[in-house]
């Protein structure tokens, strides 16, 4: 008699599908022969030596123990000083400031600490694939705001009002954007301040983890740069892309000490802390690293400069990323759905990229191709997909 699992899983995690990116990350370490993997958004340079050093000699000096729960002090400093210099906002490194296991674990920890059963909560997509998980988790309603290319994939003042209804808890962004590439001004982002200004109680959960990847002017711009809405925007950054320190899975979050208070409950009992070597590579990284950061800043922008071209060349339509590193091409002009294409191209050319529809519905017809790879298999890539357009016109 075989025992009824199904009945024992949560809904709610029943309910949440595997994540796509994964699938087809598997599926390319399934394939016979050599596979170009453009697919994980993970920086293809080795962290810089200096932050490497830094946790060589974290381990040397014997750190090698718990951590205070919300990180080390002297990590949250740096953190600290590292936001006021890159956004000129100051949060208290002693109550504003939360280490976390990379940058994921802080949406979940929002929404596990915001989220009672049936809140709503406004998703604006296309995103990471995690946010809308994290709110199902926590057994609330997700709201899906699409943004549009025509609009450059920015969060328009008009449509996020049109979302908010009396039971919004927050709103989820993430801009540089992933999958789009897309970024928002601060012009932007005043305009969406006027919106949250006429309703008072909506948090924001800002994701600004591409933050130093901005092709436009490098610098940030942040619903966290206006102090009227200081008091109820939450910050989820961390070091994994800009740096190249994906493995040592450290992020933070930064905001408000009443609203860090509960997600420190919850990281106190369920995480702990943050791994102590990644917490004294931080400090590292976020002091010395700037030159470093520039440098693969730089050669992020000649790569996507030629993804943008191949894709072109190809064929495909493709709206000007600005951040990240990523493109996010039409490919309804072949006739196939997002899946289809993905799954031909792996198997027929060898070439790993990721449907445009695991980031929301309105991904379909679309694909993520990331250009966190060696400039070899970029131009490799984008010949091979020209030729399967090619292969595959109607």
């Amino acid at each position: 008699m075989s025992f009824d699992y199904e009945s024992k899983i949560s809904k709610a995690v029943q309910q949440v599908p595997p994540s796509a990116i994964r699938k087809f990350f598997d599926l390319a370490n399934e394939m016979q022969g050599h596979v170009i993997s453009l697919s994980i958004g993970e920086p293809d340079f080795v962290t810089p030596w200096s932050i490497r050093e830094a946790a060589i000699n974290s381990i040397v000096d014997g750190y090698t123990h718990y951590s205070p729960n919300s990180g080390y002090i002297d990590s949250r400093v740096a953190i600290s000083e590292y936001i006021n210099r890159r956004y000129g906002v100051v949060y208290d490194p002693k109550s504003e400031i939360l280490i976390t296991v990379g940058g994921s674990e802080g949406l979940d920890l929002a929404a596990r600490s915001l989220i009672n059963p049936g809140d709503e909560v406004i998703v604006v997509e296309p995103c990471f694939v995690a946010y809308k998980a994290t709110v199902e988790f926590a057994h609330g309603v997700p709201v899906i705001v699409e943004t549009k290319p025509e609009n450059n994939y920015k969060l328009m003042p008009e449509e996020l009002e049109s979302a908010i209804t009396d039971k919004t808890k927050y709103v989820i962004v993430g801009y540089p954007n992933n999958p789009t590439g897309a970024v928002m001004t601060l012009d932007d982002w005043a305009k969406i301040r006027d919106v949250l200004m006429r309703h008072p109680d909506i948090i924001v959960l800002s994701d600004e983890l591409y933050c130093e990847l901005n092709y436009l002017d490098g610098k940030p711009a942040s619903l966290t740069q206006f102090e009227e809405l200081r008091e109820r925007v939450i910050m989820v950054n961390g070091f994994s892309k800009s740096y190249a320190m994906t493995g040592f899975r450290i992020g933070y979050l930064a905001g408000p000490k009443e609203l860090i208070a509960p997600m420190f409950k919850i990281h106190q009992y369920c995480i702990m802390c943050a791994p102590s070597t990644s917490q004294l590579a931080v400090v590292e990284a976020a002091t010395n690293a700037d030159d470093e950061v520039e440098k693969m800043r730089d050669e992020y922008n000649h790569r996507r400069r030629i993804i943008i071209q191949g894709l072109k060349d190809a064929g495909l339509d493709c709206f000007t990323p600005y951040g990240a590193f990523y493109a996010f091409p039409c490919i309804k002009s072949t006739g196939m759905s997002s899946e289809e294409f993905c799954e031909k191209l792996l198997v027929e050319k060898h070439v790993a990229i990721v449907p445009g529809n695991a980031f929301g519905k309105c991904g379909e017809g679309f694909v993520r191709i990331s250009y966190a790879a060696s400039l070899e298999d970029i131009m490799e890539a984008m010949k091979l997909v020209k030729e399967f357009v090619e292969e595959h016109k109607r």
